[in-house]
């Protein structure tokens, strides 16, 4: 689940470099290319739009981050609580002479 976390999370900053470059070079084509565009829709209001699609994604990831730290938390939290039940679970397989087979490769760090 870390490597999830961690993917989606370079995702998101991929996802805002690339935004930056694409806001850098409409900026750039437009004043190169098209000084004055007359019946088009304004390049500075497609400019706009795409600050504002920038926000909402910069929302959303802040939204993300919490509970990407959360989840992380709770895996750690559960795996604890797993391993502390392993080690009951052995001492008592020793006292009673049983023996369970369990796997524990899901809480290994």
């Amino acid at each position: 689940m870390e490597e999830e976390v961690d993917k989606l999370e370079l995702m998101f900053q991929k996802a805002d470099s690339d935004l930056d470059y694409i806001q850098y070079r409409l900026e750039y084509e437009i004043k190169a290319n098209h000084p004055d565009s007359a019946g088009e829709k304004n390049p500075v209001t497609l400019l706009k739009e795409l600050s504002a699609i920038k926000s909402r994604y910069q929302t959303l990831h802040a939204r993300f981050k919490p509970i990407a730290v959360e989840q992380k938390e709770t895996k750690n939290r559960i795996c604890a609580t797993f391993n502390k039940t392993m080690t009951i679970i052995q001492e008592l397989q020793k006292q009673t002479d049983l023996e369970v087979m369990l796997s524990v490769d899901n809480c290994h760090h």
